[in-house]
């Protein structure tokens, strides 16, 4: 349903469409002139005046737009963003109308901004999907067939994902998107309920009972590996609280200054203080498995 705007911006819409439908048409030598004079010395009258009379390119494509349930002066505003960089990028010097290139600059800019707003959900990623969002309806309309009272028909799916060249899928997928609008999490299921939308979505995160068990889990470990350090002594604690358990990682070389001992003498006793805890924590694992359940109860 295209969007209406009240009686004041209407009448400032009309009022700027009919300026901008009063401003001549260049004649193609001054066309050239005048995008010169803004590419060479940014002359601002010139690029003014070719923006001036040109926006009657911006309303025109603005109307072809206006169905897609968006204010007509924001498709205007768009469009007339698209206009000046048309005259930015502009070389005079090719064989091209100004008319002509700046018509795709125009469109581009009006269909991107439909495609950022039309939903709260990102609706073309990619240049088929926006082939596909910009011409579902009018394929819908015009290949025999392909509609029904529940919306498109196998066969009619299939001719449109040939003629735009997507797959099937793709036409699914922004048929189901097209055909339904966004609606609040928040809205009730129905006029009589008092549940919310919201209330029937899944919870992507652990349920309860697996957060309990984690948190067994955890302290159980901790309680492990405790009782494993206090059978190491004194030097090798500090290897491993210092080379593993803590948020910043000490060298071997800085441990070593710390200790008055080589890097590579530390790095041999982590490595037998390392061998200590496995032989302490395998069989504790393997043959107390309750304790790894209930340790935390």
């Amino acid at each position: 349903m295209a969007y209406i705007d009240d009686q004041g911006t209407q009448k400032s819409n009309l009022d700027y469409i009919r300026a901008s439908m009063k401003e001549p048409i260049l004649e193609r030598e001054y066309e050239a002139e005048l995008a010169r004079k803004w590419r060479d010395h940014h002359d601002e009258a010139a690029m003014h005046q070719l923006i001036k009379s040109y926006a009657r390119l911006v309303i025109a494509a603005a109307s072809k737009f206006k169905n897609y349930g968006l204010p007509l002066g924001d498709l205007i505003q768009e469009g007339n963003i698209g206009l000046m960089q048309a005259v930015n990028r502009f070389e005079p010097d090719r064989d091209v109308r100004f008319s002509t290139y700046a018509a795709w600059w125009i469109r581009a800019s009006i269909q991107d901004y439909i495609l950022r707003n039309w939903s709260i959900v990102r609706t073309g990623t990619t240049a088929a999907q926006k082939s596909l969002f910009f011409n579902l309806r009018r394929l819908r309309a015009r290949i025999s067939g392909a509609a029904s009272e529940n919306g498109l028909t196998s066969q009619g799916r299939e001719d449109i994902a040939k003629v735009l060249g997507v797959r099937v899928k793709d036409v699914e997928d922004m048929e189901a998107r097209m055909s339904g609008g966004d609606q609040s999490l928040n809205a009730t299921l129905s006029e009589d309920s008092e549940d919310e939308f919201q209330s029937l979505l899944r919870d992507g995160g652990p349920t309860p009972e697996e957060i309990v068990i984690a948190r067994k889990d955890s302290r159980t470990r901790s309680l492990w590996l405790n009782s494993a350090l206090k059978q190491l002594n004194e030097r090798e604690q500090r290897i491993i609280r210092e080379r593993h358990l803590q948020y910043e990682t000490v060298t071997l070389e800085d441990l070593g200054k710390k200790l008055g001992v080589s890097k590579e003498r530390v790095r041999q006793l982590e490595a037998r203080a390392m061998e200590k805890l496995k032989s302490n924590l395998v069989p504790r694992m393997k043959d107390r498995l309750d304790d790894f359940l209930t340790a935390a109860a």
